[in-house]
């Protein structure tokens, strides 16, 4: 556990997106979309003979919503994630959408530090 877990993982995923950039300047053709969200999970090891660590719950289940409705190159939060990173980060309103599973929920695109 770690109190700036959504900063941390704000600040990765802008990360992400800045190597891959550096990627396409060098011809090599990538791209990838990511969603945010926060709130409880369950985690653990499944498997009995290859073992895998993986993360459930519907935290999960919305982020990867959002990364599916998102667009290309784009990090794309729920309302959550924006209101817990006002005070860090500029986002993009995309208004609400419907998500599988969650209802109509208001997302942003998370832009950039404000510093």
């Amino acid at each position: 556990p770690r109190a700036d877990h959504a900063e941390a993982a704000a600040r990765l995923a802008l990360d992400m997106l800045a190597s891959l950039r550096s990627l396409r300047e060098e011809a090599v053709p990538v791209s990838v979309r990511i969603g945010l969200h926060c709130g409880p999970v369950v985690a653990g090891v499944i498997g009995e003979r290859k073992f895998a660590y993986d993360v459930w719950g519907n935290t999960v289940n919305i982020a990867s919503r959002l990364e599916s409705h998102g667009l290309p190159g784009s990090i794309h939060v729920s309302e959550q994630i924006a209101q817990r990173l006002s005070h860090s980060f500029t986002f993009e309103s995309r208004g609400e959408i419907a998500l599988k599973g969650a209802g109509t929920i208001r997302t942003y695109l998370l832009e950039k530090p404000l510093q």
